[in-house]
């Protein structure tokens, strides 16, 4: 069972996404509401995938996405965003995002992206 780790501001956001995850048989091993707690959390916990958003405070998704790529070179990354704009999906991934949900998303996208993520 793949291991999850979903950071958004939004406790609503995670919440949905956390269902979608463990309807689809996922194991969700950490939340986190800002980057600077998805960094501790990575490190504690170890996710297989982390679900990572872009705009929050404190730290947000563009670097942490830079540091834990820094602690582990091979994470798989899964960036949600709201903002579609192409800018924030090249720069995601020319960072080593293995794929980017745009928000508002379908738990199908949300599957896919992972599945595709972990093959």
């Amino acid at each position: 069972m793949k291991r999850v780790l979903i950071v958004d501001d939004i406790a609503f956001i995670r919440s949905v996404i956390k269902d979608i995850l463990l309807a689809a048989g996922f194991s969700v091993v950490g939340e986190a509401s800002d980057g600077a707690q998805a960094i501790a959390l990575f490190k504690a916990v170890k996710p297989d995938i982390v679900l990572l958003d872009i705009n929050m405070p404190v730290m947000d998704g563009i670097e942490a996405l830079k540091r834990i790529k820094k602690i582990k070179k091979d994470s798989t990354i899964i960036m949600c965003s709201s903002l579609g704009d192409q800018e924030s999906i090249v720069n995601a991934i020319s960072l080593g995002a293995n794929d980017f949900v745009v928000k508002p998303f379908r738990k199908e996208r949300i599957i896919s992206a992972i599945e595709k993520a972990i093959v």
